[in-house]
């Protein structure tokens, strides 16, 4: 079969250029999508199909430039160049150990015909699941310093399909609700991952990969048709991206998946990123943590001073005894710096990162922590403010590193950066940037909230652990909307979870907050659990107040459910309605099985194939009691251990807004 793939291969090569077309193509490894490339009245084209049918139809490429003629016309290609990829590499951390990079490169050197003759090179991967490409702008004496006033390219899908977005800027940190609507009734400007369901129900994700020194792409459809037109988030002056020649954009990626497991175990994304370029990767560990910071969305506690403030050493080593007992590894700490007192939110330079509040004795308590062999997580909230948080950072780093910490969750709480710069723009890219880079140094891990979309840097700096931009439990401490809908989770691992690793922040027992009674977390109990699985982080927080899970049963699950591992398997699931999820252990031959759905009730099947053959299993599973559900009965789990193995069949019951969650650990 790879033999006739082959020849196809060379005969379709041969008659493109019998005909004079000036149609470039190249094929994936195994022979099923291909990129073509073409110039049309001197402009530069793209398209993809896959299994000899069109995906994207000839798609525009090029760029608009402040002061200087647009980069998009009058080329005839200079030369071509072909090369192959197959590589293997390992993840310090991740859903799989290794990942294999297979793909075979188009490089497309192209010259203008007229005027300065400026020259501009596009490059292709193409791999067995999806294609990448990228821009590069050589050297050249007619093109040096340069102002991006727009990005041309153009995602021309064959069919109107539907997606799954977000509206980009009008809601800040990516926190929006997801619609499902067909490509030509996209009325917004909508942020990637952008997934697509095929007419026949395969997947199509737009995204990007490795977003250096450059602006986030969103993408809105253009004339109301199937045609995707990228949108750069702009600086405050309007410009797109300031550059200077030699020059290479970020990759834009499109995923062609034939079902979810298989959008889900896509590696195009961390494949098109530098490997990593942190020599020792040993301090870098994922855990579970629980935090000084649920309590201050229930008003228990403050982050400013005060009779009520959270962040006190004797709260914080109460914290430490219980995540010691409970086989959590770390406790973050929120609140324990001044510039927390007032109005915080957008005035990020008063904040000081190496001055604790009277009542936080930062020596003690790590001291403590190390004792009971717990980490603490700090804590930078900067208000939006870069620049004071920039002139600090490396003292903050430096002082944290004093005392044994060695993860860090940032915050960027306002709609602008230094009042006036969008996140995902080349200003907050470049910040974001500087931040891992500066951690690294001082061997600390980050955990962005507020974040620019995650585009695969964690293979570069794997001390990028997780990272926000999502939507996510918070919400149903406080939001005026009384919560995420039971659906919202059923979305997110297709979507945003495309991205990387989702600090979500689940793991609540209390599903009403009495400050803000209009709200409430729309699970039940065994959802909750289930999340550990279904919803991917090397850190996962145990969000709830402590109080909330002592004496209950259920919090086992939390306890030993792993966050690195060896293989993920997405098994029967539908975007919107119901995930199944099921994962294996990176360090035990332990596998975990997550289900969960939106406000329906659902009986579901799961084999359990992925389990050796010819061998026992204990199953511990946590599951909805029959009469569960998230309105009105949201506690009630029912516990139970079953023996298993890779011929059984179980039937899995999910209340309305439900979930199942099973620990398979072997005889």
């Amino acid at each position: 079969m790879k033999k006739i793939k082959l020849i196809s291969v060379i005969l379709l090569t041969i008659i493109v250029t019998a005909c004079n077309s000036k149609e470039i193509i190249v094929f994936s490894p195994n022979g099923n999508i291909f990129a073509a490339f073409e110039i049309k009245d001197g402009k530069p084209y793209y398209r993809i199909a896959k299994n000899d049918k069109q995906i994207i139809d000839f798609s525009q490429l090029g760029f608009d430039l402040n002061g200087e003629n647009a980069l998009n016309k009058n080329f005839t290609i200079k030369s071509t160049s072909e090369s192959s990829f197959d590589q293997t590499w390992e993840q310090p951390w991740g859903e799989e150990i290794s990942v294999r990079n297979h793909c075979n490169e188009l490089t497309v050197e192209l010259q203008e015909t007229e005027g300065e003759q400026r020259l501009l090179t596009i490059i292709f991967r193409v791999f067995d699941d999806g294609v990448g490409f990228r821009y590069v702008l050589p050297e050249q004496p007619n093109l040096t310093e340069f102002e991006i006033a727009d990005e041309l390219t153009e995602f021309v899908l064959h069919e109107d399909m539907y997606a799954w977005h977000i509206t980009a800027y009008k809601g800040e940190y990516y926190e929006n609700l997801y619609k499902k609507s067909q490509i030509s009734k996209i009325n917004d400007t909508v942020s990637t991952p952008l997934t697509i369901e095929t007419n026949d129900g395969q997947y199509i994700t737009i995204h990007e990969a490795n977003l250096t020194d450059y602006a986030a792409m969103n993408l809105y459809s253009k004339h109301n048709s199937t045609t995707l037109k990228a949108d750069l988030t702009p600086w405050s002056t309007g410009v797109k991206v300031y550059a200077q020649t030699p020059f290479a954009t970020p990759w834009r990626t499109i995923v062609l998946a034939d079902d979810l497991n298989a959008l889900v175990n896509s590696r195009i994304m961390l494949n098109l990123n530098e490997p990593c370029k942190i020599q020792n990767t040993d301090w870098i560990k994922p855990s579970k943590y629980v935090g000084i910071w649920w309590e201050m969305h229930m008003e228990k506690s403050t982050w400013g001073q005060g009779a009520k403030h959270g962040a006190n050493t004797k709260n914080v080593m109460s914290f430490i005894d219980f995540a010691a007992a409970n086989n959590l590894q770390s406790v973050l700490v929120e609140g324990w710096n001044y510039g927390w007192d007032g109005n915080w939110s957008g005035h990020g330079e008063q904040f000081s990162f190496t001055k604790p509040y009277p009542d936080f004795d930062i020596k003690k308590i790590t001291d403590y922590a190390a004792k009971k062999g717990v980490k603490i997580i700090g804590h930078h909230e900067t208000g939006g403010s870069t620049i004071n948080y920039e002139n600090q950072m490396n003292d903050a780093f430096a002082f944290y590193k004093k005392y044994g910490i060695d993860a860090v969750k940032t915050g960027y709480v306002y709609k602008l950066l230094d009042g006036k710069e969008l996140h995902s723009s080349q200003y907050g890219v470049r910040h974001y940037r500087k931040v891992i880079e500066t951690a690294a140094n001082y061997q600390i891990m980050i955990d962005n909230h507020e974040p620019v979309m995650p585009t695969g840097l964690q293979r570069t700096y794997p001390n990028l652990m997780t990272q926000e931009g999502v939507r996510g439990q918070e919400y149903d401490a406080w939001s005026k909307d009384g919560g995420n809908p039971p659906e919202h989770t059923t979305i997110i691992p297709f979507t945003r979870g495309l991205a990387g690793p989702v600090d979500f922040t689940f793991g609540t027992f209390g599903f009403v907050n009495p400050v803000y009674p209009q709200t409430r977390v729309r699970t039940t109990l065994a959802k909750q659990l289930a999340l550990y699985v279904v919803i991917y982080s090397p850190l996962q927080m145990a969000s709830d107040l402590l109080e909330k899970y002592r004496g209950k049963p259920a919090f086992e699950f939390i306890s030993i459910v792993p966050v690195d591992w060896s293989k993920t398997i997405i098994k029967e699931s539908k975007i919107g309605d119901y995930v199944v999820t099921v994962r294996k252990d990176k360090h035990s031959d332990d596998w975990f099985l997550g289900a969960i759905t939106d406000e329906n009730a659902r009986n579901l099947k799961s084999d359990f194939s992925f389990l050796d053959k010819d061998k026992k299993y204990m199953a511990k599973i946590f599951k909805d009691a029959p009469d569960a559900d998230w309105q009105t009965n949201p506690d009630a789990v029912v516990i139970e251990e079953i023996e298993i193995d890779s011929d059984t069949i179980m039937d899995l019951y999910l209340a309305a807004g439900g979930g199942i969650a099973i620990w398979i650990k072997a005889e």
